[in-house]
């Protein structure tokens, strides 16, 4: 399976911004849509954001009009632009593929939001 590497997250506070990136290998990143999926403590993962290979994104409601995602194919790498940083984007972010995750899920990025 392809591996993911997450990168990125840290402390910030309330209306802060981060800049999350994630490096596939092999044709993962060439053939698929990518998304960025988070989990918080005690909850299931949830899809954050996705973007297709010809640069179609959508977003979680809760998200939307804060964070956007774009990739560079030259890298293999896609990225998660987070702005105006809310306490409820706290969470461990994660990247895959879209809508079937094919990847091995790698250890994440730790996201924590203070008010």
């Amino acid at each position: 399976q392809a591996q993911l590497v997450e990168s990125g997250g840290g402390s910030v506070q309330s209306g802060g911004s981060l800049r999350l990136s994630c490096v596939a290998s092999g044709d993962i990143f060439r053939f698929n849509s990518m998304a960025w999926y988070r989990q918080a403590a005690g909850k299931q993962r949830e899809l954050v954001a996705r973007l297709t290979p010809l640069g179609s994104s959508g977003y979680a409601d809760s998200v939307r009009g804060r964070f956007s995602i774009s990739r560079d194919g030259a890298k293999n790498t896609v990225y998660l632009q987070m702005d105006s940083l809310k306490p409820e984007d706290t969470g461990i972010y994660y990247c895959n593929t879209y809508p079937t995750p094919k990847g091995s899920w790698g250890q994440g990025t730790q996201v924590t939001v203070s008010s």
